[in-house]
Parts: C-alpha cells; structure tokens; sequence
C-alpha cells in the first residue's frame, strides 16, 4: 500500500525533474560566460533569448526534452505494468520527436538515440542498437524506474534499469549512470536523505557498470565520489564544472548532478538554481538533480511558488503519475524482465 509519505516524495522526484529542467532551459548549450552576458545569475524562471539554438520557442517555466520524457517513460511503465515494450516505446519517442517538430521547436533527439530507434523499427536487436550511447539521455529520464522500483533485490532493480536503458544507452557508462540516479530516488522514496542514500547509488553503480558494452568512462561510481569530494572541499560550482564537466556525456553531467545536490544541501530549488549557471548541459544536470533532491525531500519541502509556475507553465500530471508507479512498486513482484536476470 502507498504511504503518504512515498507520494510526497514520488511528487518531489517528478516535480524536481521539471523545475531543474526548466529552470536551466534557457541556458543549456551555453558556456557560462554567455549565460551571464545574456541573464547575469539566473535565480528564477526566464524565457530564453530570441533564436536560442535550442530552446527557441519556449516560454519561461517551460520544460524541455529531459522531463517529457521522464513522463514519457513513465506513462509506458504503467501502461505495459512495470515491463517496456521496446518496439512501443521506440515508436513513443518518435511521435514525441514528431510532436516537437510540429510545435516547431527545436530540442529534438540526439543523433545516437534517433539512429538507435530508427534501427530498432528495422527489426535490429534492441542489445545491439544502443552500443554506443553513452550520453545522459538514459539518466535524465530515468526518474519513473527509481519511483516504481524497490532498490531490494539489486538484481532486480538493476536488471529494470538496463531494460529501460538498453534500446539507446546499452554502454556500462550510461547504464552505470543511470542506476546511480534512479537508486537515490528509490532510497528516497523509502524515507532517506540524500546523504543516506549515497552509498547505495555507489553500490548500484559499480554493479550496473558491468552491464551493456564496455563503452565509454569505466568507473562511474569514482566519477560521482570524485565530483561529491570537489563539492565537499571547494563548495564551488566552477570547480565542480573544471574539474568534472558538464558535457552530455554521462560521465561529467550526471557525475555533476552528484556534485549540485551536494552544492545546495539536498535542497531542490538551491539545486536547480545552481544548475542553470553552471554551463552547458543546464537543463539535464537541473533535471537528474532536482529529482534525486526532490525524493530525498519531497513536494512538500520544495518552494511552493515555484511548483505551482512550472505547473501553470505546463501541462504535467504529477500526482496521478506518482501514484500509478507507486502502484507498479507495491505491485512489482514479477521480474521486470524476464531475459534479463542477473546474480547480484
């Protein structure tokens, strides 16, 4: 049975997505000295500049790729009962591409995940298409895994992850990343802090590093124990971004996301404000944040103005999509997958 308290912080995870998502929208892409010539220190929602290269189009508050689709995914755990249907979520991700392209902006997919999806549809083995994606795309959206998955057994949880992983980020870098992030969200939904869950996203990324293609950065969990130590010892957003990045690559950005959480003590909006300046990936390192930082704190605990704008800004249907993964995680007693079961 669903606790309140699981809720609140289901709520928190899906909402923190969407407030570091588009908090950072108009900054993504920019180095941060172009973010501070075009909105000084941005500590609020702002439309982005006219002809931005990506987020051109929006309004403030808007949300971009990284939380439509975390709904996205979200929506075909609960539709198909906890399992992803490969070939129907590659055709998901398409009609939202699609979508974008008919309201005529630009925040499409990634030329890895488009080749990986267009594959797929030609009848290619979903362990083969996603051989080289070791971007973050796979962590940004994984949110809903880490809201319907208990972090016990590891096997299975990991084995989730990969599943949702596998079609477009099938490296152990991706993967690693992503299991990392949704096991913070997990252990926050059973009632932990952030700090509290660190070492558990530690564990489920040197165990998820294995899975998928050797591809890519061959140790994230000392990629996020390195960027948590340069938050801890120089408590400095440009130190963070120097010494670990913030590129689409899973290794800098989500290794970073680690690192903002720490920045702003666990809180969501401290989170999100920091991720919008500190260059490049904004929006994605805002989004993985805000949602490791809101379910470690839940709706409740985040600033309620800011909720309530990125809720009239967008059409996101937080608390019955809470609720119906938190229905697949009392529920999820069957494998999630059942080719995929591994030793822990």
């Amino acid at each position: 049975m669903t606790t309140e308290l699981q809720l609140d912080r289901a709520c928190g995870a899906l909402a923190g997505v969407a407030i570091g998502d588009a908090l950072g929208m108009p900054s993504q892409t920019l180095p941060c000295e172009d973010i501070e010539r075009h909105y000084g220190v941005i500590s609020d929602f702002l439309a982005p500049f006219p002809d931005h290269p990506v987020s051109h189009g929006l309004q403030a508050a808007q949300v971009t790729d990284d939380t439509e689709q975390t709904f996205l995914l979200a929506n075909r755990l609960i539709t198909d009962g906890g399992r992803v249907d490969e070939t129907r979520w590659a055709n998901d991700l398409l009609a939202w591409e699609e979508d974008i392209r008919a309201r005529g902006l630009r925040d499409l997919l990634g030329p890895s995940s488009k080749a990986a999806l267009d594959a797929i549809l030609a009848g290619s083995s979903a362990e083969e298409t996603g051989r080289n994606g070791t971007t973050n795309g796979a962590a940004m959206r994984i949110a809903p895994i880490g809201i319907a998955t208990p972090f016990d057994p590891m096997s299975r949880f990991i084995d989730s992850i990969e599943m949702a992983c596998r079609m477009t980020h099938n490296t152990g870098e991706a993967i690693a990343g992503a299991a990392a992030v949704a096991a913070v969200i997990s252990c926050g939904i059973g009632g932990l802090d952030f700090d509290d869950a660190i070492e558990t996203a530690l564990h489920a990324a040197a165990k998820a590093q294995d899975r998928g293609f050797p591809v890519g950065h061959l140790d994230m969990r000392d990629r996020i124990v390195k960027a948590l130590d340069v938050a801890e010892k120089h408590a400095s957003e440009k130190a963070l971004a120097e010494t670990i990045g913030t590129s689409v690559a899973s290794c800098e950005s989500v290794a970073t996301a680690f690192g903002v959480v720490r920045l702003a003590d666990g809180d969501p909006w401290e989170a999100a404000k920091i991720a919008a300046n500190i260059g490049d990936d904004t929006d994605t390192i805002g989004a993985i944040a805000g949602a490791m930082a809101g379910a470690c704190v839940g709706l409740k605990a985040i600033r309620p103005d800011a909720v309530k704008t990125v809720r009239d800004a967008n059409d996101l249907p937080i608390e019955a999509t809470a609720s119906g993964l938190l229905a697949l995680r009392a529920d999820g007693e069957a494998p999630a997958n059942g080719k995929m079961e591994h030793a822990s």
